[in-house]
């Protein structure tokens, strides 16, 4: 496989702060790969999310996308926010075209690939309705098709599923691993559910608390697309359990 994100020796510190938030860490992805990365609040995810996608730049060290410096948001990469961003007086196809429209002039093709990839996220016939009529499911999914549109070759996710209720976050999750290998994307996804990491993952990362490093690394040896009944199989809840021994371990060293 290819190694199309790398993280070498990366620390940040904000100015002003005593320490950095994150301090000397290596993480490679490969192309494909689906990566969670879990840790404690305020351990640094969504700061190294953001150093990923070219919003922040590192104090030290650099990161590369598929062999080159970033210093700046570069269009292979796609963000995904922890709340639905839509535009509110734009339908949910205009919506999901948004990302198109920014580069170029629309054309019927365009349409139609959006069309489809509202379909495969489950929003078919929903097309026409804005944002103020959507559950928070539904948002969520024009928030993916919208992401999906322009075919990233990565995708950054800062906890997408968090606010959702159990039944449609678990039917997101399903959708979401079904997507992620049709669009063959590499994925980095931020979650506080363990389970949810494991399910989604190759790799789980966690990080240990400020300033954080990549403190344990746990293999997800199960194939993509995984069955939901796959949670309560021993070998998956054998992972689990240790990503919470290896989070609680970061709490007993801290005192």
């Amino acid at each position: 496989m290819t190694t199309i994100i790398e993280c070498q020796d990366v620390s940040l510190q904000f100015k002003g702060d005593k320490q950095p938030v994150i301090t000397n860490l290596d993480l490679q992805v490969q192309a494909g790969e689906f990566v969670s990365i879990v840790g404690k609040s305020g351990s640094g995810k969504t700061t190294l999310l953001q150093m990923i996608a070219g919003l922040l730049s590192p104090t030290k060290g650099e990161i590369k996308i598929a062999g080159q410096v970033i210093d700046k948001p570069i269009d292979q990469i796609t963000y995904v926010f922890q709340k639905p961003i839509l535009l509110e007086w734009r339908n949910v196809l205009e919506n999901v075209l948004v990302p198109i429209e920014l580069k170029r002039k629309l054309n019927l093709p365009d349409i139609e690939k959006a069309k489809e990839v509202i379909s495969l996220v489950g929003l078919s016939g929903h097309e026409g309705k804005y944002p103020h009529e959507l559950s928070g499911g539904m948002m969520s999914r024009v928030t993916l098709a919208r992401a999906l549109i322009t075919e990233p070759r990565i995708l950054l996710m800062d906890e997408p599923f968090s606010a959702l209720d159990a039944m449609t976050k678990e039917q997101l999750q399903l959708e979401l691993m079904e997507l992620s290998v049709r669009f063959s994307s590499t994925i980095l996804f931020i979650t506080h559910d363990i389970t949810e990491a494991v399910y989604l993952s190759d790799r789980v990362i966690l990080l240990g608390e400020q300033p954080a490093q990549v403190v344990n690394v746990s293999h997800v040896p199960m194939s993509r697309p995984r069955p939901k009944e796959l949670k309560f199989e021993p070998s998956f809840t054998k992972i689990v359990k240790e990503i919470y021994e290896a989070i609680e371990r970061i709490g007993d060293s801290s005192r």
